[in-house]
């Protein structure tokens, strides 16, 4: 049976205040620190893991979460927060964990299979039921009477992998050499926002309650989950035939493991992500999965997607980050004009 997202205070309250008066008296504790949109996913997944734990080892284990921005969770770590592992939504939120506050290992991306994501995504759009402005690609995201609603890439890893996914598309359509018009395309992208939250779950609240915008930018498994949980006959999905290769790199913080004595629980917290049992998961929450058994299963769910990386458009993380989305850089310029 494929796993039903789970969506909300309501119900997170109630797993998260059921999770603490089990595991208060629990052998360890460790910090799961993440984006802000996988609330949902991680409180599924916690309980599967406790009791795969205590099988394997016959010791109790009470894992606490924490969410926000993926760069806002790296500042806080470097800052403090003590995380014994990071679930995030962008690499280069995880390398600065080296880079800057040597917290992991220069080769963490080794440390698992996949770079160390053991699922991934792309961006996709939700619209509104009967798709009125007929959404059905980056093109159509650049007219005048279209509104649009994504997390500010200045603050969200989601957001950074919006405006990537619009680049790769302006690449691919003008030509990577055509930079008048691919700026072009850009700068009206970038204008028709209506609102710029700082996190994907933000940008979900102002569509979805505030009924701002008509297109709906985030995670492909982000607007499945929505339209789950609000109705198929109020909103539909378009996944555009190109997109981006959104990764969710995770690591063990090694630093504080160590000082926490949680290193081999830690470990074994994310690799249990790599099972058939969890990928099967995250596969019913949207996200697409490595393992072939399960994704077998879900094939039908997933449409065929060009996936462009980031090195593909931007040349890597660390040169998008320098030449777009650096203070005064190629974002900031655009949204001048």
């Amino acid at each position: 049976m494929k796993a039903k997202p789970r969506f909300f205070k309501a119900v997170i309250g109630t797993l998260l205040l059921s999770g603490a008066v089990q595991a208060s008296a629990a052998d360890q504790t460790i910090l799961n620190t993440s984006y802000d949109i996988a609330r949902e996913l991680f409180a599924t997944y916690n309980p599967t893991f406790e009791k795969h734990w205590l099988e394997k080892t016959g010791k109790t284990i009470e894992i606490k979460q924490s969410h926000a921005g993926s760069s806002k969770q790296a500042n806080a770590i470097m800052n403090g927060l003590q995380a014994d592992v990071v679930t995030f939504n962008q690499v280069t939120d995880v390398q600065v964990l080296h880079d800057k506050g040597k917290m992991i290992p220069a080769d963490w991306k080794k440390e698992f299979p996949n770079a160390s994501s053991p699922y991934y995504s792309t961006t996709a759009f939700l619209v509104r039921k009967g798709n009125p402005k007929n959404i059905q690609s980056w093109g159509d995201l650049a007219r005048k009477d279209v509104a649009l609603v994504f997390p500010n890439p200045k603050t969200s890893g989601n957001g950074r992998y919006t405006y990537l996914a619009a680049f790769g598309y302006a690449q691919n359509t003008f030509g990577k050499n055509n930079e008048t018009k691919i700026d072009e395309f850009l700068s009206t992208f970038l204008k028709n926002v209506s609102v710029f939250d700082t996190g994907g779950r933000g940008a979900t609240t102002t569509f979805v309650e505030r009924g701002i915008g008509d297109v709906l930018i985030t995670f492909e498994s982000e607007v499945n989950n929505i339209r789950n949980q609000y109705g198929a006959d109020k909103y539909e999905v378009v996944v555009p035939k190109t997109s981006i290769l959104a990764e969710f790199p995770v690591a063990v913080v090694a630093k504080n493991a160590k000082k926490h004595g949680t290193e081999e629980v830690s470990h074994e917290y994310l690799n249990y992500l790599y099972s058939e049992a969890s990928q099967r998961l995250l596969a019913g929450f949207n996200y697409r999965i490595h393992n072939d058994v399960v994704k077998a299963e879900f094939a039908d769910k997933f449409p065929e997607v060009t996936l462009l990386t980031v090195e593909e458009i931007a040349g890597g993380w660390p040169k998008a980050t320098k030449e777009i989305f650096k203070n005064g850089g190629k974002l900031d310029q655009l949204q001048r004009r």
